[in-house]
């Protein structure tokens, strides 16, 4: 896929999460947090379902070499979901998404940095620390009152 073509798939994903967030901010004023992060996921979790019996089950029997902390990805994305559901209808939509992309790039560069968990190190430059402090600047900017 050219470069291009992976922009636009991360674009959708960024649409998709900031309408996703919306709506479970609706659910959550509503009914509930847990019971909008419930709905988010049994949604998802019947799609993929579905989707995983049409191809006879994907991949599940490879996973024996997959590293122990790689299967916390589905509590990570409670979390995530948590969360937003919670924070946007409270701080907004923009407040709550800068500091969660702000949340984002700085554990991702402290992941890059070093390496963990089998990452390929990236390190820190210049560069990269203004641009962290470009958006930590921002994120204050924007989540003031």
């Amino acid at each position: 896929m050219s470069l291009y073509g992976l922009v636009g798939v991360v674009a959708l994903g960024g649409v998709a999460t900031a309408l996703q967030a919306h709506f479970m901010g609706i659910l959550d004023k509503r009914i509930g947090t847990l019971e909008s992060v419930f709905i988010t996921y049994f949604g998802g979790g019947l799609l993929i379902g579905v989707i995983m019996l049409i191809q006879r089950g994907g991949h599940l029997g490879s996973g024996a070499g997959v590293p122990w902390y790689a299967y916390t990805s589905g509590i990570l994305g409670l979390v995530i979901v948590g969360t937003l559901a919670y924070s946007a209808p409270r701080l907004g939509l923009v407040a709550a998404f800068t500091v969660f992309v702000a949340a984002q790039f700085l554990m991702g560069a402290l992941v890059d940095h070093f390496g963990w968990m089998g990452a390929e190190v990236r390190p820190l430059n210049p560069a990269r620390l203004a641009g962290m402090g470009l958006l930590l600047a921002g994120t204050w900017l924007i989540t003031r009152n």
